[in-house]
């Protein structure tokens, strides 16, 4: 892919692994794995990636839910989340922040 840069926010190391892993073997640039929600949030505004692969339930004080409000709300940069969950309340207020959107991992 031409220089798409991917900012993956996922705790689980092994998955974050595994993502990583498989983005590069498909041409895409991935950023510098993060596991918080803070985190997330301050290297969107220095990285500016064109796509955030999110997971909801994070470590450190604010979830991917959260985290998500903060990147769209400010940068516009589109989020997709990657999460186990299944509860449809969760994944209602994650759809409703706009710009994002859901894969569930199985």
């Amino acid at each position: 892919m031409e220089n798409i840069k991917i900012l993956v926010v996922e705790d689980e190391n092994i998955v974050a692994l595994d993502i990583e892993n498989r983005l590069k073997g498909l041409g895409f640039t991935v950023l510098p794995v993060i596991s918080s929600g803070e985190e997330a949030v301050e290297k969107a505004y220095e990285y500016k990636p064109d796509l955030v692969l999110m997971d909801i339930l994070l470590k450190g004080k604010i979830n991917g839910i959260d985290a998500a409000k903060k990147i769209v709300g400010n940068l516009k940069i589109p989020i997709i989340y990657l999460t186990a969950s299944t509860n449809r309340e969760v994944l209602e207020r994650a759809r409703k922040i706009g710009r994002c959107s859901y894969i569930t991992k199985p």
